[in-house]
């Protein structure tokens, strides 16, 4: 098994889903075939976009895509794909995070292996870029992020050193990561009531739901998130509440909420608030399957805020 860096474009004519295959054409087979079982981080360059190194997930299996000659699919182990906390420029104060993209003054190479769509990755390397785009102590930085007194006393903190696929893979560490994420794709706002509270020390009140449950193969890409507050999450969980097919309209199981909690909960218009970047938006395949999976479902919960009907 081998390492990967996989270039991705959004305006590319491979159809990527990127946290659930990605679309490859015959050149980079066997490339691709070495890496199934290990873990790839995917990459932006410049001319496409601002992003640079933004993501990790792990390679499944590798497939023929069906209707299309030539061209292979990647498929994504559910649960392994992860965006960065901080997007990771190629350049790092003027040096390749690669070192194969470095000449043997260290210089940054120019065309050939940097234009390639696959390229292997040394552990190393790979450890380097993870590093910088998913840090050790991002527990940490979240838990004394809005509180003065825990910044203080954190000066200096000392940090259990994990393996890096350790950190990948512990699901707590994975949770703050994707609630960073998708509450600052929300602008800390909850997507369907549109408000913006905090509390008296400045802690966002909102929370980040998954969509598709990690549970049920749903992934913690941002698209498979919601910013809700806590009454609205509880309720999307449940089945109360969903999003129709147009990908904006809320849904809301009448015989079980009553009308006077939907007017004070839901935004006027009834419509969901979306992420300013588009390609941050719920992506449909995941509010299908909340609707289909979830909405309508029988709720059984003694600590129901109000009686269900």
């Amino acid at each position: 098994m081998v390492k990967l860096v996989l270039l991705h474009k959004a305006d590319s004519i491979y159809e990527d889903e990127l946290d659930v295959e990605y679309d490859f054409p015959r050149a980079y087979l066997k490339a691709v075939e070495a890496a199934v079982g290990d873990w790839i981080v995917y990459y932006e360059p410049v001319k496409a976009g601002p992003r640079g190194y933004f993501a990790v997930a792990r390679i499944s299996q590798v497939i023929p895509k069906p209707g299309v000659d030539g061209r292979y699919l990647a498929l994504i182990a559910p649960g392994s794909y992860l965006p960065f906390d901080r997007e990771v420029p190629r350049l790092v104060n003027g040096s390749t995070l690669e070192s194969a993209l470095a000449a043997p003054d260290g210089t940054p190479l120019t065309g050939g292996a940097v234009q390639s769509a696959v390229r292997r990755l040394p552990e190393s390397d790979f450890a380097r870029i993870v590093n910088l785009g998913l840090p050790e102590d991002l527990e940490r930085i979240e838990a004394t992020r809005y509180d003065q007194h825990s910044r203080e006393l954190a000066d200096e903190p000392l940090i259990f050193q994990r393996p890096v696929i350790e950190r990948l893979t512990r699901r707590k560490y994975r949770e703050v990561a994707f609630s960073r994420k998708v509450r600052e794709a929300y602008g800390y706002r909850c997507a369907m009531s549109g408000l913006q509270l905090r509390n008296g020390g400045g802690r966002p009140e909102v929370q980040a739901a998954h969509i598709r449950p990690v549970e049920q193969d749903g992934s913690d890409s941002v698209r498979n998130g919601l910013a809700l507050s806590g009454t609205l999450h509880w309720m999307f969980d449940r089945g109360l509440i969903s999003i129709a097919e147009d990908n904006e309209t809320i849904l809301v199981s009448r015989n079980k909420v009553p009308g006077d909690v939907v007017d004070r909960l839901i935004r006027p218009g009834g419509k969901l608030l979306k992420p300013m970047n588009p390609r941050l938006a719920p992506h449909p395949h995941n509010l299908r399957w909340h609707r289909e999976n979830v909405f309508g479902q029988t709720v059984e919960d003694d600590h129901s805020p109000w009686p269900l009907g």
